[in-house]
């Protein structure tokens, strides 16, 4: 009896040790399985380096090899307001070696504005949310003695003028969130549409242009510098770095909310495996400490979804930003 007891407890070591070594070793057989090709992955940044869209590419990529035990890898292709590169990837071959990171500028706002050479949803297999971070409406010195939304608006109805706005240029978030600020308040804008955001910005500073309504990411620096003044973020919540500017909701406008979303996204046709895979490695990732810490300081709110999830969220936004320019008559010169 002692020797069969004995046994036994042999055995049940052997078999904990085995089941405890396959969780420790699945991530990466998984990952492995998934992708078996000894190739690096690409994942393109539709943008030159040096952004929030290289941000997260290149931390997305650095982790991902670390969990994979596969080179992932970012590559920029800049152009076209990131046409060329979502071209590039919607004609990739659908073998899991190339991905995209993917905005609201390249699948929601351009194609609901433009005639593009791909389709944001039919030519995409989209994988995975990494999260959004909001747009902030923004004045320069001539109303700065403002200290709401609702006193500026109704300080724009007096004026009895378009009050301008500076943007970063035709189709983006930052042109059509005005468009549909106007809607919602009856206000007449006058567009000014500039290469980037960051000139409009300098523009609104010296009082040259009225208004902006940039992404958070790029006016928190002149937020806290007292350059520009906040009224009003289009987030669902109040952003920890600007914690005394009150949502869009919380002053009645409960309609009017938007984020600048980033995600994962590759051509058509990925198996369903490869995407399965993928998206549960990103999601672990964005659990992780370190990792929601260095997106929480750059004012994105991590945002984990299923490949389905994701998928609606983007045909969604996409039908909103149409259904606008249709409402407004919005053209681009050459769409």
């Amino acid at each position: 009896m002692p020797r069969i007891s004995e046994n036994r407890r042999t055995l049940l070591r052997f078999v904990i040790a085995s089941l405890g070594s396959s969780f420790f070793t699945s991530e990466k057989l998984l990952a492995k399985d998934a992708w078996p090709s000894t190739k690096p992955i690409k994942m393109i940044v539709p943008a030159q380096p040096g952004g929030g869209l290289d941000l997260i590419a290149r931390t997305m990529a650095d982790r991902l090899s670390q969990a994979t035990g596969t080179s992932f890898i970012s590559e920029n292709i800049g152009g076209g307001g990131g046409t060329i590169a979502s071209l590039a990837t919607s004609r990739a071959t659908p073998d899991g070696q190339t991905f995209m990171v993917v905005n609201i500028s390249t699948h929601g706002t351009n194609p609901a504005i433009r005639n593009l050479p791909y389709d944001s949803m039919k030519d995409f297999t989209h994988i995975a949310m990494v999260g959004g971070s909001p747009n902030v409406l923004v004045v320069g010195p001539e109303f700065s003695k403002f200290d709401s939304l609702e006193a500026i608006l109704m300080e724009f109805k007096k004026r009895g003028r378009p009050i301008s706005y500076g943007s970063a240029g035709p189709g983006t978030s930052s042109h059509l969130l005005v468009e549909e600020l106007s809607v919602a308040t009856g206000i007449p804008f006058l567009h000014a549409p500039y290469r980037g955001i960051g000139p409009a910005m300098v523009d609104v500073m010296a009082g040259r242009v009225d208004v902006a309504f940039p992404g958070l990411i790029a006016a928190l620096q002149f937020i806290k510098g007292s350059r520009l003044k906040p009224f009003a973020v289009s987030s669902q919540s109040r952003m920890p770095q600007i914690p005394n500017v009150p949502t869009f909701t919380e002053i009645g406008m409960s309609e009017f909310s938007s984020l600048q979303w980033y995600g994962i996204s590759g051509p058509a046709g990925l198996p369903v495996e490869i995407v399965n895979n993928l998206n549960s490695q990103i999601n672990r990732i964005l659990k992780e400490p370190q990792i929601v810490a260095r997106f929480e300081a750059e004012t994105l709110t991590l945002m984990p979804m299923t490949p389905q999830q994701f998928t609606t969220y983007i045909d969604k936004d996409l039908n909103k930003w149409k259904k606008l320019v249709k409402e407004r008559g919005i053209q681009v010169d050459g769409a």
